[in-house]
């Protein structure tokens, strides 16, 4: 099949109950969800449509900002392709805009900088409704200590440690362009505990797993498991290559931004 014509699409998601973006067998997954409401938004099953989105995503994982990339074989309204993709969207879903680009703009290789938050709190455990947006720790935390150690993370450094099943391809050496810990703002409920926490972390393109793996390690810092030296010799080109087996829950995480150059 041909496909003419190209779109970038916006969207948000709440994605604790699926397996993340990547369709999977007997999984519920986001891009499953994507393309379903768009079987309902383009009725005529011979209005041929492919998507691909930016990246994946780990269960449970939301996104304040995502991009999916529709190639299509016929035109799309524009101005009605959002209000009708929201009337069938499910509500942990929301379109926010579509524009045309380029039939050879490629999504996945396009220059693109990514920020994500990881929302946590500590002490007496959360109201459950926090559950979809927040990991609590039980214990309690050096919080400063925290954003000391954070605040290594940035720059040009070497991550073997915090990545998972790499493949023989995996450029280890990535660039974090600023990485913090501050007291959250962006997120509030009646819910939500009267502090918590951000982790911030920006840059281009991150590892399996690498956000949740930098963040369970802080934890361990903030506990008084780990010091500041731990964390800068794990940066280090002759760092031992052994990933960190402490993983932080996926719940807390977020794609909040994109910088996404079309």
């Amino acid at each position: 099949m041909k496909y003419s014509y190209s779109y970038i699409i916006k969207i948000q998601f709440l994605g604790f109950r699926f397996s993340g973006w990547q369709k999977q067998t007997n999984a519920k997954t986001l891009h499953d969800l994507v393309d379903k409401t768009l079987s309902f938004v383009f009725e005529d099953v011979s209005m041929s449509y492919k998507t691909i989105g930016i990246g994946r995503t780990d269960a449970k994982v939301s996104a304040n900002c995502y991009f999916v990339q529709l190639f299509t074989a016929f035109l799309v309204d524009e101005a009605l392709f959002v209000k009708s993709l929201n009337a069938n969207f499910s509500p942990d879903f929301r379109g926010i805009s579509i524009q045309s680009v380029d039939r050879k703009f490629n999504i996945i290789k396009a220059a693109k900088v990514k920020e994500y938050h990881y929302y946590f709190s500590f002490g007496d455990k959360n109201h459950p409704f926090a559950a979809p947006f927040m990991v609590n720790i039980d214990k309690e935390l050096d919080v400063r200590l925290m954003k000391t150690a954070a605040n290594l993370f940035e720059g040009e450094h070497y991550f073997h440690k915090y990545c998972t099943k790499p493949s023989e391809q995996t450029i280890f050496k990535r660039v974090i362009n600023s990485c913090e810990i501050v007291e959250n703002d962006i997120l509030t409920a009646n819910f939500f505990p009267e502090k918590s926490y951000i982790l911030k972390v920006r840059g281009k393109g991150f590892l399996r797993y690498q956000i949740r793996l930098m963040m369970a390690t802080l934890f361990e810092v903030g506990k008084g498991n780990l010091d500041l030296q731990f964390i800068e010799a794990s940066l280090r080109e002759d760092n031992d290559r052994k990933f960190m087996r402490n993983n932080a829950p996926s719940s807390g995480l977020q794609l909040y931004d994109i910088e996404l150059e079309l």
